[in-house]
């Protein structure tokens, strides 16, 4: 067996499980799923009929770039909601099945140990050969961690706090730290804050990876889920700067936040040519393409904007009650985008995230996920401890009913 996975941590909804293993939820209730980021709003009817009427081409290999059909739609796609001057869909576009395995074996593509070099004492008394550097925000999606340790690489956390606008300081990253790196990756907007970087942050950051060389890899799967302005993202950096090849950098999208199709495993990764170039042929040897089926379905979700508007509204109207119902008694923040509350544990729990979430689970039977577990300890400071994670992933009624329990649970406390 690969003996780096001794080194990752169990996932968190795993942690989630052992910590309430010895609970009981509160049966008085019916069980409320807040705490994973699965959207439960209608898929497109439409999209669902594609796929229904299609299932015959399941006998089809699917070819691993995909129908040209899909990448010429994805192009379209970027084109006009990036204003990209052009993508090109033979070079720039690679549909894969799904951000989460094509996030995993991106990274195990993409470093490179030959391109490591010896250190001086500043890092390593020994001077001995060091691994290449994986940074990564903190908190974060789980398999940037994991992919960067099953692929001998060392994951380098920068925190993601109040007082940075949970977006990460990556300006105080240390310049040796950079010179060594090889891969960046960027969640925007965020998963779990909803930060959403700016144009300015986005220049910074190109500029460090011509400085030092390493690839940044934008994960923008909730960019679809905003409020008010539609989130800058980094191929539309690029384009701003000129720079219309998209050098070192990727980006990577889904279907399943923004259409409601977790299960339909759609996704594409686009960007700098080269880098897909060398990405596809990796993939073409690891056997994985989308089914001809699911391809058709993504087609007719791309081309489709009215679904998101409404999907959209729906995230809009719940995030608008939970501020105005509990506003006056759990610290919301209200986030740039995405579907997540990062919610500041209240006093009253002693800002301890596993006692909220267990009060939350055992009084009113509602699932949230402590903010600890997607985040690492970096010199003594977890920056997720005393925040938890809730998706407003449930309908406005279950929304409403979830409000009011927590409602009855705070004032409780507060007796």
């Amino acid at each position: 067996m690969n003996h780096n996975l001794s080194y990752l941590h169990p996932y968190p909804f795993a942690k989630m499980a052992t910590l309430l293993e010895n609970s009981t939820p509160a049966h008085a209730y019916h069980e409320i799923k807040l705490g994973i980021g699965e959207p439960k709003h209608a898929p497109p009817e439409f999209a669902l009929d594609v796929l229904r009427e299609n299932l015959d081409k399941l006998c089809q290999y699917p070819t691993t770039n995909g129908l040209f059909e899909l990448r010429q739609t994805i192009a379209h796609w970027l084109e006009r909601r990036f204003f990209l001057h052009h993508v090109n869909a033979n070079t720039e576009v690679l549909p894969v099945m799904g951000t989460r395995e094509a996030i995993f074996s991106f990274v195990q593509a993409v470093v490179n140990h030959d391109d490591t070099v010896e250190q001086s004492t500043s890092i390593n008394t020994l001077k001995d050969k060091q691994p290449p550097f994986v940074v990564m925000p903190n908190p974060f999606y789980q398999i940037y961690e994991g992919a960067a340790i099953l692929a001998q690489a060392m994951p380098y956390f920068v925190p993601c706090t109040a007082t940075n606008g949970f977006k990460g300081d990556y300006r105080a990253v240390p310049n040796e730290i950079w010179a060594q790196t090889q891969l960046l990756f960027i969640c925007s907007p965020n998963n779990p804050t909803g930060a959403v970087m700016t144009m300015d942050d986005w220049e910074m950051l190109i500029r460090l990876s011509d400085k030092y060389n390493f690839i940044i890899a934008s994960d923008e799967c909730y960019s679809e889920l905003y409020f008010k302005e539609p989130p800058i993202g980094l191929l539309q950096a690029c384009a701003n700067l000129g720079r219309h090849d998209f050098k070192n950098c990727v980006v990577f999208h889904s279907l399943s936040k923004r259409s409601n199709l977790p299960g339909l495993r759609s996704g594409f990764v686009a960007g700098d040519a080269s880098i897909l170039k060398s990405y596809l042929q990796y993939r073409t040897y690891q056997g994985c393409a989308m089914p001809v089926p699911h391809q058709l379905a993504s087609i007719a979700a791309w081309q489709d904007e009215k679904h998101v508007a409404q999907n959209r509204t729906l995230y809009q109207e719940k995030f608008a009650l939970w501020m105005t119902e509990l506003g006056d008694l759990l610290d919301l923040r209200m986030p740039e985008a995405g579907f997540y509350f990062w919610i500041k544990v209240p006093e009253q729990f002693d800002g301890d995230d596993e006692v909220f979430v267990k009060a939350l689970y055992e009084q009113a039977n509602i699932h949230a996920l402590a903010g600890r577990y997607l985040s690492r300890e970096v010199n003594g400071d977890n920056p997720g401890k005393g925040y938890i994670r809730v998706a407003l992933v449930a309908s406005v009624e279950e929304s409403r009913e979830a409000i009011s329990r927590i409602r009855k649970m705070l004032n409780a406390q507060n007796i």
